[in-house]
């Protein structure tokens, strides 16, 4: 079904494939093919888009400036507030602020639409693209609007992800998006691409989301494509529909891979076409000789229906599979979360011979898909899904979709059998609107199942849960009343639906001032958008108090930052940093304050500072180090932080509150590390966790002199009952990134 391979592969003509082994010399002579690794690899797609957006001219280390940007109502106030701050006069690039994640909460008043009427002022005066919220999800919008073929868009969510339709977009922090509004480049050094090699073609029943998770589940945990690129080529691609593509692609995010490109073809061409956009159209392909670093091959046929249990959608099963041992499953899945504080109660959902769901959703960017909310109305034709305590909703990507789902009856469809159809909304999949009740089982087509990602708390002992299923399997399961079904164990005639877009539905409410800023225009700002609070430069010398120690294998964005019901606060830096890993480590905060107290106290009258400094004085070289050569500042340790969400609040939010570093023995996704660096927060890797603990003490002399020299290993000091020597490392900095942490953060970088 998907097989992995680990060595180099050269793909000769888009369909042979040939081993970097020791005889490819001699395969490639037989071919006739003159060529070396080196040139092979620039016939990759991913070559050519990289190298066309690369400014540096250096094609190993990569200064990139994309085509455009895009931000959603949860991320673009801050982003926006930073690149004010930084000398931001116009968006130098077409830049879409769309508002589909705090269109619905209600928490805090006015602000959610006081930030969107910032938004539309924003756009106004600095030449952007506002859509209005309930219009389309970020990524439908950025999909049927703005991609095009060999283009690359950056933006502040993780799943910004259009390789289907020859984009490469890239999910990153905030920090990112003001450089690129300030003129600055996105810099990195050239990732490896791996090849997706598609054959066959999807059996009924199988659908978008049963091939991502497929390929995710045999990605993920091994870490096989994290921080590359993924390629998709072969037969495979001409037997998807446009809208599998789209469905597919947009979880190569779960992979933790950088970003996504897909071959072009004719179903490209019409589809572009269709939204008025021929020009944004260019075929896409391999080079007759080219070269991945490593290659995964999946044969479409072999796709069974899925689901992902909780806590990842990493966590894959057959459903096949889940009803023929469900028991063991559920109680493998209960004891992996146990590590995690959680008390699982998976195994009440076996009952009367199946599994059972309480909930069912389709939606998003993933899930709200015409063709897949169209497979789920050809299963629910003059069905009744119930009056029990199953309930299902579909929030369809936008209003051009939606408007065909009325005219072709679709949404008559849905409602007759007892489905609510709503509007362009992203919160059933970050944790806003439709959670369950406690215990109950929610199956989703969206994007992600992580822990709180539907609303429950489970600190305070509410805890519900997600598992990722395709549409067709999650209407199969309806029209069995919740029991957990195959959408392959099912006869349904699945009908060919016509869908003509829309456009006049944009146009009559979209606002496009892309090229045409109105500098005397005025922000409108209301009362709960603050400006970010001043961030001190990095100290000569560094000592930092560890105040959460987290032994979790992965600790996600979600946990870092809890979203949901504190989405309404990311306008405001001081009151979002309230809520700084209030569902994993709820002394955080206060911890993490203290620390703060103690650096702004005269030093000499904290009385724990004075005890330090005295530890301090008699490390070897130190005696001469005064309380006013030493900044203080909190820290956590995390084995592998930052999985998930792209959003930069995961670390403004602690540095807020005072941190200086992160220590952790890797990190999740570059995008993290990246927020980190912007934020002045030092992205430590270490070794060994075993050498200090919550609470410890660590000491960096000359830290500053460390990042400015590009020291290697980075030495410090746990001062305990006795002081012992550990070492750290930063990883691979660029020098703009090493500025960035000795000014103390992206900010005070740009003002000076």
């Amino acid at each position: 079904m998907v097989e992995l391979f680990n060595s180099g592969v050269y793909l000769i003509n888009g369909k042979d494939i040939i081993i970097d082994d020791a005889d490819a010399s001699a395969k490639l002579s037989q071919r006739g093919i003159k060529t070396d690794k080196e040139q092979a690899r620039k016939g990759t797609i991913s070559c050519g888009i990289l190298a066309s957006h690369n400014k540096s001219g250096d094609e190993k280390k990569l200064e990139l400036k994309f085509d455009s940007l895009t931000s959603h109502d949860i991320t673009y106030v801050g982003i926006i507030q930073t690149a004010r701050a930084s000398g931001m006069e116009k968006f130098p690039v077409p830049y879409v602020l769309t508002n589909c994640h705090n269109s619905l909460c209600a928490v805090g008043g006015t602000i959610n639409q006081d930030d969107h009427v910032f938004a539309l002022s924003a756009a106004k005066k600095y030449g952007g693209i506002y859509v209005p919220p309930h219009l389309a999800v970020i990524h439908s919008f950025n999909r049927e609007m703005m991609a095009g073929c060999g283009k690359m868009i950056l933006g502040s969510d993780s799943h910004t992800r259009y390789g289907a339709l020859g984009t490469m977009a890239v999910g990153e922090g905030g920090g990112e998006l003001a450089k690129q509004l300030v003129e600055r480049t996105y810099d990195m050094p050239a990732p490896p691409v791996i090849g997706v090699y598609l054959e066959g073609e999807l059996a009924k029943g199988a659908g978008p989301q049963d091939a991502a998770l497929a390929i995710i589940g045999a990605t993920f945990k091994n870490g096989f494509v994290k921080n590359k690129v993924m390629e998709f080529t072969g037969p495979g691609i001409k037997t998807l529909s446009v809208d599998f593509r789209n469905g597919i692609d947009v979880m190569t995010t779960e992979t933790s891979c950088w970003s996504s490109i897909w071959e072009t073809d004719d179903s490209v061409k019409n589809y572009l076409k269709e939204r008025g956009r021929s020009g944004d159209y260019k075929e896409l392909k391999p080079a007759g000789a080219a070269y991945y670093d490593g290659f995964i091959k999946v044969d479409l046929s072999k796709i069974e229906p899925c689901i992902a249990l909780p806590f990842h959608p990493s966590n894959v099963y057959t459903i096949k599979e889940l009803q023929k041992n469900a028991k063991d499953i559920f109680a493998k899945t209960e004891e992996e979360n146990k590590s995690s504080g959680l008390n699982l109660n998976l195994g009440l959902k076996i009952k009367d011979g199946g599994v059972w769901a309480q909930q069912a959703i389709i939606a998003g960017c993933s899930g709200g898909i015409f063709e897949n909310i169209m497979a789920a109305a050809d299963i629910l034709k003059g069905a009744d899904i119930g009056n029990s305590n199953f309930t299902m909703s579909v929030y369809p990507e936008s209003q051009p979709t939606y408007l065909e789902l009325v005219k072709n009856g679709a949404v008559e469809t849905f409602m007759k059998s007892g489905v609510l159809v709503r509007e362009a909304f992203c919160g059933p999949c970050f944790g806003a609107g439709d959670t369950p009740a406690n215990n109950e089982l929610s199956i989703r087509h969206v994007t992600r199942n992580f822990m709180n990602r539907e609303g429950s708390r489970p600190n305070d002992g509410q805890i519900a849960s997600v598992a990722l299923m395709d549409a067709r399997s999650i209407a199969a399961t309806a029209l069995n009343g919740g029991k957990i079904t195959s959408a392959a164990d099912i006869s349904v005639k699945y009908n060919k639906h016509s869908f003509s877009f829309d456009r006049g539905i944009y146009e009559k409410r979209v606002y496009n001032g892309t090229g045409k800023p109105q500098p005397q225009s005025q922000l409108v700002f209301g009362p709960n958008i603050k400006d970010w609070p001043k961030m001190p430069a990095l100290p000569e010398n560094l000592l930092l108090k560890v105040v959460s120690f987290i032994t979790d294998p992965v600790t996600t964005t979600d946990e870092l930052i809890p979203s949901g019901e504190t989405s309404s606060y990311r306008s405001n830096p001081i009151k979002l940093a309230e809520f700084t890993l209030s569902r994993k480590d709820p002394c955080y905060v206060k911890r993490a304050k203290e620390v703060q107290e103690m650096s702004a106290e005269c030093n000499v009258v904290n009385e724990e500072f004075k005890k330090i400094i005295e530890k301090i004085k008699n490390i070897e070289g130190c005696s001469g180090i005064s309380a006013n050569d030493i900044g203080i500042a909190s820290a956590i340790f995390a084995r592998k932080p930052g999985d998930g969400s792209a959003r930069e609040q995961a670390a403004s939010c602690q540095r807020v509150l005072g941190a200086g570093a992160n220590f952790a023995l890797e990190y999740a996704t570059k995008r993290y590390r990246s927020n980190l660096i912007n934020w002045g927060i030092l992205p430590f890797l270490i070794t060994d966790e075993s050498a200090f603990g919550l609470n410890s003490f660590i000491f960096f002399p000359d830290i500053k002199k460390a990042v400015q020299e590009k020291t290697e290993k980075i030495k410090g000091f746990v001062l305990g009952e006795t002081t012992k020597e550990i070492e750290a490392a930063l990883g691979e900095l660029t020098g703009a990134e090493r500025q960035i942490l000795i000014d103390g953060c992206l900010i005070n970088y740009y003002a000076k």
